[in-house]
């Protein structure tokens, strides 16, 4: 799957990262992750202290997938909001969800500082405004729940806005305690603790074709190189589909421009993260280095060519929708990209488990907020390995029930 097109920001905030060897032996492990992604990282994370032996292989470089394009927003609340899970799968499960969320991110939070390399961890308000007047009543609805289950968060009307940004909005939901980080560093830095505590890692090592026992599986390479596991963990992002198409999960196209540092941020409150509730909708935050990221425009596209082909225009038009926002910080887009996304039609990540599949398991975190979707999944699947089930299993399973269809 061709991922990204453009000129990547994430790998130029880490020189001379650390490299592995391909590999080049036939080899066994109790559990083979294929992904060295965030993904793969979050599972082995979980995984180190079990006793069991893992193995790590990515076709690409360390970190070299998606999560070079991660714009890595750590939040809780995604694309659909809780007011619309809780129309498709009850209160109670989409509470639940939430909660498992805001847990992921303070353990990516406590993750971030046991690290070698610095990820650039930092927390940071939300900003959700109305892109329509229409929406103030969604937004209200939406703020009654998220209170009552007790998150951390305000409703905000117009003067209030006005009196902390220089833009006008009739209303929104300010958020506390979410957060920003650099996902490439995270990913590396992550692995390489784990390659330190015994952890093989193999990278540059592509799969081809598999043969499946009845309590192994064997994943081939294409140089022709076995490795033998007791249970299979596909942590390989959007290109899971390669592995097992999945009817619930969507592939779309979106963009993003990374801009030249701002030495003046004195207008954006606490530089907070921003998203709108136009769908699709532009988000933005800042770096650690105090450039800008600012994301979003997708389009229903699975053709590379098409995709590409917007680049420069969609680059341009991110610009002007910021600037929009906050006309006094002037920038021009250093990085820019096209990508593909992975989304779900009913809002929440998916953990496969398929019957044609046994002992392999598919992390797909897929939706806006993949990083804290993987922590969230990759800690389930850790009990499911180990103890044969988790209490939180359902309501990620590719099999769940929704109460109305979307």
């Amino acid at each position: 799957m061709d991922l990204q097109t453009g000129k990547l920001y994430w790998p130029t905030t880490l020189l001379n990262p650390p490299t592995y060897n391909n590999l080049e032996e036939n080899i066994e492990c109790d559990v083979l992750i294929i992904g060295g992604g965030s993904s793969g990282a979050m599972c082995a994370h979980y995984l180190a202290d079990t006793g069991l032996d893992i193995v790590i292989i990515d076709k690409r470089r360390i970190g070299y997938g998606s999560t070079c394009t991660n714009t890595a927003l750590i939040q809780y609340l995604g694309e659909k909001t809780f007011t619309q899970l809780i129309n498709s799968f009850g209160e109670e499960n989409a509470a639940r969800h939430l909660k498992l969320c805001k847990e992921a991110m303070i353990e990516i939070e406590n993750l971030s500082k046991s690290l070698g390399i610095d990820p650039d961890f930092t927390l940071r308000d939300s900003l959700y405004y109305t892109s329509y007047k229409e929406d103030i009543k969604d937004i209200e609805k939406e703020y009654s729940f998220l209170d009552k289950h007790g998150f951390e968060v305000e409703l905000l009307y117009e003067n209030e806005i006005k009196n902390l940004y220089p833009f006008k909005k009739n209303g929104a939901i300010y958020f506390k305690n979410d957060g920003e980080l650099n996902p490439y560093k995270f990913t590396v830095g992550l692995i390489q603790e784990l390659n330190n505590k015994g952890i093989r890692v193999f990278e540059e090592t592509e799969i081809k074709g598999r043969d499946i026992e009845e309590k192994a599986i064997t994943y081939f390479t294409t140089k022709g190189h076995a490795i033998k596991a007791r249970h299979v963990i596909i942590a390989a992002g959007y290109e899971c589909l390669d592995f097992k198409r999945e009817k619930n999960a969507t592939i779309v196209s979106s963009y993003a421009v990374i801009t030249n540092p701002v030495e003046d941020f004195t207008s954006w409150y606490n530089r907070t993260l921003i998203w709108e509730t136009a769908r699709p909708y532009v988000y933005m935050r800042t770096t650690a280095d105090n450039r800008i990221i600012i994301g979003g425009l997708d389009e229903n596209t699975k053709y590379v060519e098409q995709r590409d082909s917007k680049l420069i225009n969609k680059k341009d038009k991110l610009i002007y929708e910021f600037n929009k926002l906050f006309p006094d910080i002037k920038v021009y887009p250093e990085f820019y990209l096209s990508a593909y996304y992975g989304g779900t039609h009913d809002g929440l990540p998916i953990l496969g488990i398929y019957d044609g599949l046994p002992n392999c398991y598919l992390l797909m975190g897929y939706g806006d907020n993949g990083m804290v979707y993987n922590m969230v999944l990759s800690k389930i699947l850790k009990d499911v390995i180990t103890k044969g089930y988790n209490e939180d299993l359902d309501i990620y399973l590719q099999t769940r029930p929704i109460l109305h269809k979307l």
